[in-house]
Protein backbone atom coordinates (compact mmCIF):
# COMPACT_ATOMS: atom_id res chain seq x y z
CA UNK A 1 0.00 0.00 0.00
CA UNK A 2 1.08 3.38 -0.62
CA UNK A 3 2.88 5.64 1.90
CA UNK A 4 -0.25 8.26 1.03
CA UNK A 5 -2.43 5.46 1.89
CA UNK A 6 -0.69 4.85 5.13
CA UNK A 7 -0.41 8.46 6.25
CA UNK A 8 -3.97 9.10 5.53
CA UNK A 9 -4.87 6.70 7.75
CA UNK A 10 -2.79 7.79 10.49
CA UNK A 11 -4.25 11.55 9.83
CA UNK A 12 -7.70 10.11 10.38
CA UNK A 13 -7.02 7.86 13.21
CA UNK A 14 -5.31 10.23 15.23
CA UNK A 15 -7.75 13.14 14.60
CA UNK A 16 -10.12 10.68 16.35
CA UNK A 17 -7.61 10.69 19.40
CA UNK A 18 -5.85 7.06 18.40
CA UNK A 19 -2.31 6.68 18.39
CA UNK A 20 -0.43 5.44 15.09
CA UNK A 21 2.85 3.68 15.28
CA UNK A 22 4.69 2.19 11.84
CA UNK A 23 6.92 -0.80 12.36
CA UNK A 24 8.91 -2.05 9.44
CA UNK A 25 8.80 -5.58 10.59
CA UNK A 26 6.80 -7.99 13.18
CA UNK A 27 10.07 -7.32 15.24
CA UNK A 28 9.44 -3.81 15.50
CA UNK A 29 5.78 -4.32 15.97
CA UNK A 30 6.38 -7.18 18.90
CA UNK A 31 8.79 -4.00 20.32
CA UNK A 32 6.28 -1.01 20.05
CA UNK A 33 3.68 -3.25 21.65
CA UNK A 34 5.95 -4.08 24.29
CA UNK A 35 6.61 -0.18 24.55
CA UNK A 36 2.52 0.40 25.22
CA UNK A 37 2.33 -1.92 27.72
CA UNK A 38 5.26 -0.91 29.54
CA UNK A 39 3.67 2.81 29.42
CA UNK A 40 0.70 1.71 30.72
CA UNK A 41 2.11 -0.03 33.44
CA UNK A 42 0.26 -3.63 32.16
CA UNK A 43 0.52 -6.73 34.30
CA UNK A 44 -1.91 -8.69 32.24
CA UNK A 45 -2.16 -8.23 28.67
CA UNK A 46 -5.12 -10.01 26.54
CA UNK A 47 -4.19 -11.24 23.30
CA UNK A 48 -6.38 -12.12 20.16
CA UNK A 49 -5.01 -14.23 17.84
CA UNK A 50 -2.25 -12.60 16.27
CA UNK A 51 -0.62 -13.93 12.62
CA UNK A 52 2.64 -13.68 11.19
CA UNK A 53 4.58 -14.69 14.25
CA UNK A 54 3.46 -11.87 15.97
CA UNK A 55 2.16 -13.84 18.40
CA UNK A 56 4.85 -15.59 19.49
CA UNK A 57 6.80 -12.50 19.21
CA UNK A 58 4.71 -10.43 21.39
CA UNK A 59 4.51 -13.51 24.39
CA UNK A 60 8.50 -13.74 24.60
CA UNK A 61 8.76 -10.04 24.83
CA UNK A 62 5.57 -10.05 27.75
CA UNK A 63 7.20 -13.21 29.64
CA UNK A 64 10.60 -11.17 29.47
CA UNK A 65 8.78 -8.28 31.00
CA UNK A 66 6.85 -10.28 33.63
CA UNK A 67 3.49 -8.98 32.26
CA UNK A 68 0.91 -11.90 32.11
CA UNK A 69 -0.58 -13.18 28.93
CA UNK A 70 -4.31 -14.40 28.90
CA UNK A 71 -4.66 -15.75 25.27
CA UNK A 72 -7.56 -18.28 23.23
CA UNK A 73 -8.62 -20.94 24.21
CA UNK A 74 -10.65 -18.39 27.11
CA UNK A 75 -13.24 -20.08 29.01
CA UNK A 76 -16.26 -19.19 28.62
CA UNK A 77 -17.84 -18.91 31.87
CA UNK A 78 -14.85 -16.89 33.28
CA UNK A 79 -14.68 -15.13 29.37
CA UNK A 80 -15.75 -11.37 31.00
CA UNK A 81 -13.84 -11.25 33.88
CA UNK A 82 -10.39 -12.36 32.43
CA UNK A 83 -10.37 -9.96 29.60
CA UNK A 84 -11.69 -7.06 31.46
CA UNK A 85 -8.48 -7.77 34.48
CA UNK A 86 -6.53 -7.22 31.57
CA UNK A 87 -4.82 -3.57 31.54
CA UNK A 88 -4.24 -3.91 27.46
CA UNK A 89 -5.89 -6.43 24.88
CA UNK A 90 -4.02 -6.96 21.36
CA UNK A 91 -5.71 -8.28 18.28
CA UNK A 92 -5.27 -8.50 14.79
CA UNK A 93 -7.34 -6.50 12.41
CA UNK A 94 -8.27 -8.48 9.13
CA UNK A 95 -7.83 -4.51 7.46
CA UNK A 96 -8.07 -1.07 8.06
CA UNK A 97 -9.92 1.71 5.91
CA UNK A 98 -7.63 4.73 4.90
CA UNK A 99 -10.39 7.71 4.81
CA UNK A 100 -12.16 7.19 7.77
CA UNK A 101 -9.08 5.83 9.98
CA UNK A 102 -10.86 2.88 10.84
CA UNK A 103 -9.63 -1.20 12.07
CA UNK A 104 -12.26 -3.44 11.27
CA UNK A 105 -11.80 -6.87 13.31
CA UNK A 106 -13.85 -9.72 12.25
CA UNK A 107 -14.92 -12.39 14.96
CA UNK A 108 -16.59 -15.56 15.27
CA UNK A 109 -16.13 -16.07 18.58
CA UNK A 110 -16.93 -13.27 21.89
CA UNK A 111 -13.16 -13.70 23.11
CA UNK A 112 -11.80 -12.14 20.06
CA UNK A 113 -14.49 -9.02 19.99
CA UNK A 114 -13.79 -8.78 23.71
CA UNK A 115 -10.03 -8.24 23.84
CA UNK A 116 -10.32 -5.03 21.40
CA UNK A 117 -13.18 -3.48 23.98
CA UNK A 118 -12.93 -4.77 27.40
CA UNK A 119 -9.44 -3.46 28.27
CA UNK A 120 -8.70 0.10 29.36
CA UNK A 121 -6.05 0.49 26.59
CA UNK A 122 -6.49 -1.30 22.40
CA UNK A 123 -3.70 -2.19 20.63
CA UNK A 124 -4.77 -2.70 17.21
CA UNK A 125 -2.23 -4.52 14.54
CA UNK A 126 -2.54 -4.49 10.71
CA UNK A 127 -0.65 -5.12 7.72
CA UNK A 128 -0.01 -2.27 5.34
CA UNK A 129 -1.06 -4.47 2.44
CA UNK A 130 -4.22 -4.96 4.29
CA UNK A 131 -5.25 -1.10 3.93
CA UNK A 132 -7.79 -0.30 1.82
CA UNK A 133 -8.21 3.46 0.69
CA UNK A 134 -12.49 3.47 0.73
CA UNK A 135 -15.36 2.11 2.51
CA UNK A 136 -16.54 1.35 -0.78
CA UNK A 137 -13.08 -1.30 -1.10
CA UNK A 138 -14.44 -2.27 2.21
CA UNK A 139 -17.71 -3.44 1.73
CA UNK A 140 -16.46 -7.01 -0.69
CA UNK A 141 -14.78 -8.01 2.31
CA UNK A 142 -17.30 -7.29 4.55
CA UNK A 143 -19.93 -9.21 2.62
CA UNK A 144 -17.47 -12.40 1.88
CA UNK A 145 -17.27 -12.23 5.56
CA UNK A 146 -20.55 -12.31 6.33
CA UNK A 147 -21.30 -15.14 3.58
CA UNK A 148 -19.02 -17.43 4.86
CA UNK A 149 -19.89 -17.64 8.71
CA UNK A 150 -23.49 -16.39 8.57
CA UNK A 151 -24.13 -17.67 12.46
CA UNK A 152 -22.25 -15.68 15.21
CA UNK A 153 -20.33 -13.18 12.83
CA UNK A 154 -19.20 -10.03 14.01
CA UNK A 155 -17.98 -6.92 12.17
CA UNK A 156 -15.89 -4.77 14.59
CA UNK A 157 -14.89 -0.65 13.28
CA UNK A 158 -12.48 0.89 15.36
CA UNK A 159 -12.05 4.69 15.12
CA UNK A 160 -9.68 5.78 18.21
CA UNK A 161 -10.39 5.15 21.57
CA UNK A 162 -14.30 4.67 22.75
CA UNK A 163 -16.18 7.78 22.93
CA UNK A 164 -19.57 9.28 23.88
CA UNK A 165 -21.42 12.81 24.84
CA UNK A 166 -23.68 13.49 27.12
CA UNK A 167 -26.46 15.88 26.34
CA UNK A 168 -24.69 19.20 26.64
CA UNK A 169 -21.86 17.37 23.75
CA UNK A 170 -19.28 17.01 26.26
CA UNK A 171 -17.06 14.18 24.91
CA UNK A 172 -15.82 11.84 27.15
CA UNK A 173 -13.39 8.69 25.75
CA UNK A 174 -13.06 5.13 27.65
CA UNK A 175 -16.92 4.79 28.97
CA UNK A 176 -18.18 1.84 27.36
CA UNK A 177 -14.33 0.35 26.14
CA UNK A 178 -11.01 1.83 25.88
CA UNK A 179 -9.79 4.96 26.89
CA UNK A 180 -6.98 4.47 24.80
CA UNK A 181 -6.45 3.50 21.38
CA UNK A 182 -3.39 2.24 19.65
CA UNK A 183 -3.07 1.24 15.92
CA UNK A 184 0.56 -0.60 14.72
CA UNK A 185 0.81 -0.48 11.04
CA UNK A 186 3.44 -3.40 9.86
CA UNK A 187 4.43 -2.01 6.29
CA UNK A 188 5.86 -5.19 5.22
Amino acid sequence: MADASIQRFKQKYEALAGIVHLAASTDEAADIVASILREADARRVAIGELAGGLQEAVEARCEGAGVAVLKPPFQHAELHHRIDAAQVGVSMAAFAIAETGTLVEFATDDAFRLVSTLPGVHVGVFRAEDLVETLREAAPRIRDFYEANPHNATATFISGPSRTADIEMRLTLGVHGPAVAHAVVIKT
